[in-house]
């Protein structure tokens, strides 16, 4: 069955993040004694006494500002409350209750949905405290202090109560997607085409996206979740501490991901910057699919995408099993091609190979082509079996390793890759000593 989620919400820098935090045992969602700090919805599973959930971050919400942001910001939580089945209302305890408490209490009456009131920084646990909170008339408030880790655990048994009776969620096969890239890239953009619907902040301001957003969804049967990230700059551009962990973040999406698209913007061209991201997540061992975006606003003439072709030939020579596709995030076009591309990825990513192939391969390939040899060694390969995926992963048996020249490594896996389709993942080949009697 489908976890219960349950949406975190309250005015800014009551405490929410780091509940979040507590509560799910990972820093993903960034604490900052600084309003406005968390500006989209963050997910997160957690789990208490058996009961498993899926748990949401949103930004604070300021019903009377009229800044863009903070209406942003309001419209991301509207959607958690919306999509959620129970809802945790975060107050602060050292502050008291404000009339903006009373408004955002009086807004989540109208969703109709089960609303559990935690009143946050009661570092003394002074329970008197609560009194003013039944004004809002959200039943019994629960006093806590994040920071302390104080009443966390009557407060998930208030929000656990309201469960009707769910069983954890099964392991699936659902396919993670991180979309990285620089900033300003157009990555919220590809994630609102490719979920149909504004899940992220999208602005010309870079920079906006500065949390790792997990969207679960479903294509053509397929179950996936979508991974926006913050952009991420080179070291000497991220000005602090906030940037700085949304970009460990972002570093941390690619790690958890199953696939990475990696969008760059065409108009720019492929940078330094660019290589360098797309170098991490090959370091990492991940399928990709390199997304050239703004296609629509690229001068073009005859030989413009052969251009663009070489260039990525050249600069990505070190991931030569690339794939990409030349989108515009805007206008829709090829955005549709996305999905199979990445799915073609990761299936190639998961292949396996049966010893007894990949050593014929082998065989014939050493046949063609002598092994190197060293003060009158020669380099023996005596078999090679696949020890992994994700990325296909090769253990080659051998008699010394010190004669394996890298150059005839890279002819043996230039010997996979043309024997088996590995376009769009890394592949490792690991070499091993053995004696002859072993």
């Amino acid at each position: 069955m489908k976890k219960p989620i349950v949406a975190v919400v309250g005015r800014p820098n009551v405490g929410k993040s780091t509940f979040f935090n507590k509560v799910t045992g990972k820093k993903i969602s960034i604490v900052k004694d600084k309003p406005g700090v968390t500006r989209d919805r963050i997910y997160c599973d957690a789990e208490w006494c058996g009961k498993a959930f899926t748990l949401i971050d949103t930004g604070g919400i300021e019903l009377k500002s009229q800044d863009e942001m903070w209406k942003h910001i309001k419209k991301q939580a509207e959607i958690a409350i919306e999509t959620s089945d129970v809802i945790l209302f975060m107050c602060d305890g050292k502050g008291g209750l404000t009339a903006s408490d009373v408004e955002v209490a009086s807004m989540l009456r109208r969703s109709k949905k089960p609303i559990v009131l935690a009143v946050n920084k009661l570092d003394n646990y002074d329970q008197s405290a609560l009194f003013e909170y039944y004004e809002l008339g959200l039943g019994t408030p629960v006093g806590i202090s994040c920071e302390q880790g104080k009443g966390l655990g009557d407060l998930l048994d208030e929000v656990c109560s309201n469960f009707d009776s769910v069983e954890a969620e099964e392991e699936d096969d659902t396919v993670k997607i991180a979309i990285v890239g620089k900033p300003n890239a157009g990555k919220s953009s590809l994630a609102n085409k490719l979920l149909g619907f504004d899940r992220t902040i999208v602005s010309s301001v870079a920079g906006t996206t500065r949390d790792a957003i997990d969207t679960p969804f479903t294509y053509n049967g397929q179950k996936f979740t979508l991974i926006d990230t913050a952009g991420i700059r080179k070291k000497k551009s991220v000005y602090d501490d906030v940037e700085y962990y949304s970009v460990v973040r972002a570093f941390g999406a690619i790690r958890r991901a199953d696939v990475c698209l990696v969008v760059i913007d065409s108009v720019e061209g492929l940078t330094e910057q660019d290589v360098k991201i797309l170098g991490y997540v090959h370091e990492q061992g991940k399928p990709s699919v390199v997304i050239m975006n703004k296609w629509d606003l690229v001068g073009k003439d005859t030989f413009t995408i052969e251009k663009f072709r070489k260039k990525l030939d050249d600069d990505l020579a070190f991931m030569d099993y690339y794939k990409s596709i030349f989108i515009s995030a805007k206008t829709g076009q090829r955005t549709e091609k996305i999905l199979s591309v990445a799915l073609e990825s990761l299936q190639n990513a998961r292949q396996r190979i049966s010893t007894g192939t990949l050593n014929d391969l082998i065989g014939d390939a050493v046949r063609t082509t002598d092994p190197p040899t060293k003060n009158g060694k020669r380099l023996k390969i005596y078999y090679t079996v696949q020890d992994g995926i994700e990325p296909p992963t090769f253990i080659m048996f051998v008699n010394n390793q010190e004669l394996m020249h890298f150059s005839y490594k890279r002819f043996i896996e230039n010997t996979l890759r043309n024997a088996f389709d590995f376009s769009g993942t890394p592949i490792k080949l690991f070499i091993r000593e053995k004696s002859e009697e072993e």
